[in-house]
């Protein structure tokens, strides 16, 4: 079990007296590998906010630099990162925020080709990526390695937030790329709403990792910022599903 040295104690110290973590709670996060695809205006948030609750191990994979339009959203980056990688950024900023988490930069693209082996050693997989074919990639090798999946979307002021632990699969949700697929650079998206959602994305994990509480496993949270409503719909397995049917999850 994972020791905590004194100053862990006190950093620790609001999760240690919740009764749904407290003490081994906290050693389950310290224990925990988690993979963060995209490290942008979803796996900012997402990121420091598992660093900052002590998850052990955090690896992110984002192939991209630091572009001066991230900064509107992208909050693990600052005005003299521009042109610099994502991830080593990124890596430094979470050893800043808590130096007890090792964080892995993993400064390539997810795709169907290397999926399988990057997902393969982690414990669960967060996707906030913009990329249908990126997020069929993952969806595919979490199904394939028996990893939960929590993926996260936004636009304009809606984002979406869903668990999936073999079936339904994020396939069984989205079958195939949709034909008016659109990304924050063509429709644009209110930088605290990346927050938002990106938040919710690493509470969810949290949740998975120490097993409080109902995860959005089957469902999915859909939440309109202009309106400040959400709602929550049940996600139905699809039993032609080429990948989670495929493999008789």
């Amino acid at each position: 079990m994972a020791t905590f040295s004194d100053e862990e104690v006190e950093r620790y110290a609001r999760h240690l007296v919740l009764r749904e973590v407290g003490g081994p709670g906290q050693q389950k996060l310290k224990a925990a590998r988690v993979l963060i695809v995209g490290a942008g205006g979803l796996g900012a948030p997402a990121a420091m906010y598992l660093a900052a609750a002590g998850v052990g191990m955090i690896g992110l994979a984002d192939p991209d630099i630091v572009s001066l339009s991230n900064l509107q959203r992208q909050i693990l980056y600052r005005t003299g990162d521009d042109g610099a990688p994502k991830v080593e950024r990124a890596a430094d900023r979470l050893a800043e925020l808590n130096p007890h988490v090792t964080v892995e930069p993993i400064d390539e693209a997810v795709t169907p080709a290397n999926a399988a082996d990057l997902v393969r050693g982690f414990d669960l997989v967060l996707d906030g990526t913009d990329d249908f074919v990126t997020r069929f990639a993952v969806n595919a090798a979490c199904v394939a390695e028996g990893k939960t999946l929590v993926s996260g979307a936004i636009g304009r002021w809606t984002g979406q937030v869903g668990v999936f632990a073999a079936q339904p699969c994020y396939q069984c949700l989205v079958p195939e790329i949709p034909p008016d697929a659109e990304t924050c650079v063509a429709v644009g998206v209110v930088g605290a709403l990346a927050g938002v959602i990106g938040s919710m994305m690493a509470l969810e994990a949290v949740k998975i990792i120490v097993g409080a509480g109902e995860p959005l496993a089957g469902r999915l949270l859909v939440y309109d910022g202009l309106a400040g409503e959400a709602r929550t719909v049940r996600i139905g397995a699809d039993p032609d599903c080429p990948i989670c049917a495929a493999n008789n999850c």
